[in-house]
Order: structure tokens, then sequence, then C-alpha cells
């Protein structure tokens, strides 16, 4: 992981380059000499939060063709519920 570190006015100036940076690592954006905030790519911003994603979002992701899943197969009923 490559940490990078931008003043805004350079920021401001290449944009790209910093999202660039930032799938290598965290871009620390200074205001004045000091780190005023963070370009994570949305991925990492997800693992550090650790959001949960909805079904739909799980789902759509890119290269899931390709998966396998096998569910298990029973022929058992459902037994009763025992309330006791």
């Amino acid at each position: 992981m490559t940490i990078t570190t931008v003043s805004s006015r350079e920021f401001n100036q290449d944009v790209t380059r910093a999202k660039r940076a930032a799938e290598q690592g965290p871009v620390f954006i200074t205001d004045r000499g000091k780190p005023a905030h963070v370009l994570l790519t949305i991925q990492e911003f997800r693992r550090l939060t650790g959001r949960h994603r909805n079904l739909v979002e799980l789902l759509s992701m890119p290269g899931l063709s390709g998966i396998e899943v096998e569910f298990p197969r029973s022929r058992e009923l459902p037994r009763p519920a025992d309330f006791e």
C-alpha cells in the first residue's frame, strides 16, 4: 500500500492523478500543509467501514456468472415445531 499526499491545489489541478493514486492506497489531501481529507476507492471504503451490501448489489457484481453454487436437496418433510 502506497500513501500519497497532495495539496488542495494539486488535487484541483489533477484529480485524475489523485484517483489513480487512490488505487494504490489512501491519498491525503492537505490544506495549508495539514491533512484535511482522504481519498479512497469505494472498495477500500467499504472494507474499512464493514458496510454490508444488499442481495441485489451482491448479485450484480461483475464476474459472478462464472461461479457455480449448489444447494443441497432434501426429501425430508419439515418437522413440527415443539413449543413445550
